[in-house]
């Protein structure tokens, strides 16, 4: 069995609340949870406005399974965030 983890790191530059963050989070998350079947939770940057770390996990007895999904996962948030990726990174378990 492998565990996949993805961690992202984005810049929300036109939210200018935390409500806007957190809407423009929840739309996120929603997208990926339901595209690509995984768990994920906001991790750090809770309370900033236009910043947040999201952890993304999933598994697989394949590791190259775990890592196509993940690298679809980082590709669709890079292509669709409503914002900037300023940093990835995958581990695995």
């Amino acid at each position: 069995m492998v565990i996949g983890y993805l961690e992202l790191d984005i810049h929300f530059p036109h939210s200018r609340s935390l409500k806007d963050k957190r809407k423009e989070l929840a739309s996120l998350k929603d997208r990926i949870r339901q595209k690509h079947n995984v768990a994920l939770a906001e991790l750090d940057f809770q309370d900033t406005w236009q910043r947040t770390k999201i952890g993304v996990v999933t598994v697989n007895s394949q590791q190259s399974i775990v890592e196509q999904v993940l690298a679809r996962i980082r590709a669709d948030v890079f292509e669709n965030v409503n914002g900037e990726l300023l940093g990835s990174h995958i581990q695995f378990f």
